[in-house]
């Protein structure tokens, strides 16, 4: 019998520990492209520097712009305002924010230096249904910002789309 209570009690702290995790707030940068915003978890965020040139790179999917140099290493460059259906006007984005994931890391194009932000689990709302000529894989929910809605960019989903594209 105090088997059975104690790992009723074990059970019991673990759903309470899930239950606060669940609630607890998030650490986000928030992007700014062609007016619009853009969340990424901050975990992905490995940091932010002015862009001086791109190096154009042949036969590299339409997603990225070419390479720039940071502190000696090469680093591929993306405007996701393309594949985003986001207007493409005035100059390049004088920002880049490089994501990481595992050994995998990009530079993403932004308008400003981004913003962090804690958010809590409740802020976000799943993203709705697109149609396919429409569809953003790697945009999956919205989150509701002061006077505002960020779309949430899914870091991995977006490294397998950058890889991917032509």
């Amino acid at each position: 019998m105090a088997q059975i209570e104690g790992i009723v009690h074990h059970v019991k702290t673990v759903q309470a520990a899930s239950a606060t995790a669940a609630t607890r707030p998030v650490r986000v940068c928030l992007l700014s492209l062609a007016d619009e915003s853009f969340v990424i978890d901050l975990r992905y965020v490995r940091e932010v520097f002015e862009v001086k040139s791109i190096t154009p790179v042949p036969g590299v999917p339409s997603i990225l712009s070419g390479v720039a140099n940071l502190r000696g290493t090469v680093m591929p460059i993306a405007d996701l305002r393309s594949a985003l259906g986001l207007p493409i006007w005035g100059t390049s984005a004088k920002y880049a924010v490089v994501i990481q994931q595992g050994v995998q890391q990009i530079g993403v194009l932004v308008d400003k230096v981004p913003e962090i932000r804690d958010v809590r689990p409740d802020e976000y709302v799943t993203a709705a249904a697109q149609s396919p000529e429409g569809a953003h894989p790697f945009v999956t929910g919205i989150l509701k910002l002061a006077g505002r809605m960020g779309s949430l960019v899914e870091v991995p989903a977006l490294l397998s789309y950058v890889g991917g594209t032509k």
